[in-house]
């Protein structure tokens, strides 16, 4: 395996896990909010880090994951396809 397709790989599983503890994290504080706010209903600062943390590790990961796909020349993948193709050749069009 090559490199880039690895560290493609790589930032894929961050992403879609990064979203995953999100929303996971998102449904807890849902549900049991109480531990995570002060006396002034104020997010505490663990709670807010992982709020804005997780997300913007999944935003980002996505850019990285986009870029890596690219310089593997690697198609964008279909709908719940793992390994897609090799991105078709470009042709010099003079």
């Amino acid at each position: 395996m090559d490199s880039k397709i690895a560290a493609w790989l790589f930032f894929r599983a961050v992403r879609w896990l990064s979203w995953i503890a999100f929303f996971g994290w998102s449904a807890y504080f849902h549900f049991d909010r109480a531990p995570h706010l002060n006396s002034f209903g104020h997010l505490l600062l663990h709670a807010e880090v992982l709020f804005f943390g997780l997300a913007t590790i999944a935003i980002f990961a996505g850019f990285f994951e986009t870029m890596m796909r690219g310089r593997a020349g690697l198609a964008p993948p279909s709908f719940l396809q793992l390994m897609p193709n090799s991105a078709p050749a470009l042709t010099n069009r003079a």
